[in-house]
């Protein structure tokens, strides 16, 4: 049997599809390490949440979704209208309605 050859950008979108089903957050710090599509009352933010600082969540490779389009198709597919990459971005979960595992790779473009 021969190896299969991959790029690291194909692994890594594989790997991620592959460990974001079922992982239980009990806490947050369960989510550290973490990709997330966060509804806040105001806005929407997808990044990965690199830590808690209090009630705060710092998230890397973030960008303000502007216009998700049609969500499912968002949070199933990773396909988002319109985005702002903003780099680091702090969230306060105290503000969030409802969030997603991103299982996608993180926008860094402006669409």
């Amino acid at each position: 049997m021969k190896p299969l050859e991959i790029s690291n950008e194909t692994y890594e979108r594989i790997k991620d599809q592959l460990t974001a089903e079922d992982q239980a957050i009990d806490t947050y710090a369960d989510m550290v390490g973490k990709k997330f599509f966060f509804r806040a009352v105001t806005y929407h933010l997808v990044g990965k949440v690199e830590k808690q600082v209090g009630t705060f969540l710092e998230l890397s490779t973030a960008s303000w979704v502007v216009d998700s389009g049609r969500f499912m198709n968002a949070i199933k597919d990773g396909i988002l209208d319109e985005v702002e990459p903003v780099g680091v971005a702090y969230i306060n979960i105290t503000t969030v309605v409802d969030f997603f595992p991103w299982k996608h790779k993180l926008p860094t473009e402006q669409t």
